[in-house]
């Protein structure tokens, strides 16, 4: 799963590219299992995270990894390509091609099931506010904009 995408910054932004498990609707989240592409908060230009949420592992317990830029670069200067290569027991994260995380089930707490062995479903959005970007305050430009050039996914012969 891949997409090509100009994130916009500031406080309080809270772009994303992340996936959520087709049974929703009758199990609930985070049981159905959430992957997130790729998330930015606008205080942290320069930073993207990659997280899977699920039982026992969700909201601020959730485990990522995340990509930082050399400093005083930012991700809203250009497109980046976001990637994961989803198999049964890994999913690794890539930023332009290189991977910096991977997380198999070894990984989760003593017991949590991994719940991303069933279709999921797509979402792209960009939030303001919230309890993790903060609310957006006096630096913060509007209107704000994600752009996004390609989504792409792939599926193995």
């Amino acid at each position: 799963v891949t997409a090509r995408i100009k994130i916009p910054f500031g406080q309080g932004t809270w772009p994303a590219f992340w996936m959520l498990g087709d049974n929703i609707g009758t199990v609930g989240w985070p049981d159905c299992g959430e992957i997130d592409i790729m998330e930015n908060i606008g205080r942290e230009p320069g930073v993207v995270h990659g997280t899977i949420h699920g039982p026992g592992y969700s909201g601020s317990q959730g485990i990522g990894g995340c990509h930082v830029l050399p400093a005083a670069q930012a991700f809203a200067e250009q497109f980046h390509i976001f990637a994961i290569q989803w198999q049964p027991k890994s999913i690794r994260w890539y930023l332009d091609n290189q991977l910096y995380f991977e997380v198999t089930p070894a990984q989760l707490p003593q017991g949590a099931p991994w719940p991303f062995g069933h279709p999921f479903f797509l979402l792209l959005n960009l939030a303001v506010g919230g309890e993790w970007p903060g609310d957006p305050d006096g630096t913060t430009q509007f209107p704000q904009t994600m752009l996004i050039d390609f989504v792409r996914v792939y599926q193995a012969a």
